[in-house]
Order: C-alpha cells, then structure tokens, then sequence
C-alpha cells in the first residue's frame, strides 16, 4: 500500500514537473519573440526615419509629412501598434517617392530593401510569437496544467495584435 502511494506521488511529482518545465519555456520562447519583435521594430523606426529625412532633403516644399512617425519612438504605444504606425509611415514614404519619381533612387531603395528584410523578419516572429502564445494558452486552460499555472501565476496571454479570443468583442479586428 506504501509504495502504490509512492509510486503515485511520484508519478505526480513527474508530472508537475514536467508540466511546469513546459510552462516556462514557452514564456522563455514568448520573451525571445519579444525581444526581436523589439528589436527589429527599432530598426525599421530608424530605417523610417533615415529613408523620410532623404525624401525631406528633395521635396520642395518644406512640409514635414514624417512629423508624426518621428515622434513614435517617445510615444508609449504598444509593439502592435508602433508595428501598425510604422507600416502607415512606409506607406506614405512609398507614395512620395512615386509622386516624386524616384522609384530608380540608389539609396532610397537599398533602404526599402533593408525594411523589406526587416518586414520578413517582423512577420516570421510575429508568427512564432503567436503560435506559442497559442501553446501556452492551451496549457494554462486545460486540467490539470491550469492548477500548476495558477500556482507560478501564469495567465492567458494575448496574442501579438492584442486580441483576446476569450472577450465578448467580436469586432476587434482592425486594419
């Protein structure tokens, strides 16, 4: 009888351990994700602002379109939106470099070039982000992981656009 609880306890304590260790290399792989999400959203900020103060240099007029993407890096706003303001300033730069004709610009391209690797880059780790976040979400819901997750204070997380799959809110989709 002594050693069917021991071997029982044993079996848990496996177990537990087993599903705490799952835990948090998910949350190890979600920080990773973070981070180059951080790090390569700079990159394409810095490329933004490098590629707007070239077009600045050959417009005539003395407007500042980027006046609002030079601030971003102040603003405190999530990497999901940072992510969504930075595609709305390339899209603007890419619309003044066609109004001015400058598809054939050496520099300006190479830069493009570079946002465009940072873009894929962007999109494969926002993939990864998300498929683990999915990962980690099943674990912290399901019986009896959810115990073990209660007990290290893991929650659901969002997903990298912020939605919640478990609110009320089925519009929160936006482009």
């Amino acid at each position: 009888m002594v050693l069917i609880i021991v071997i029982i306890l044993a079996l848990g304590g496996i177990f537990y351990i087993q599903a705490f260790n799952k835990l948090n290399d998910l949350k190890t792989k979600l920080e990773e994700a973070e981070n180059i999400i951080d790090e390569n959203l700079r990159l394409k900020y810095d490329a933004l602002i490098r590629l707007s103060n070239s077009l600045k240099k050959l417009m005539k007029d003395n407007k500042n379109y980027f006046k609002e993407y030079e601030k971003l890096k102040d603003m405190n706003i999530s990497n999901f939106d940072m992510d969504r303001k930075l595609n709305e300033g390339l899209t603007l730069i890419l619309k003044v470099q066609e109004d001015l004709n400058l598809e054939d610009d050496e520099d300006i391209n190479k830069e493009l070039e570079n946002i465009k690797r940072l873009d894929e880059k962007l999109t494969a780790t926002k993939n990864y982000y998300n498929k683990n976040t999915s990962l980690e979400n099943a674990i912290v819901r399901k019986f009896p992981t959810n115990i073990i997750a209660k007990i290290h204070k893991f929650k659901v997380k969002l997903f990298f656009d912020g939605k919640d799959m478990d609110d009320e809110i089925i519009d929160d989709f936006k482009m």
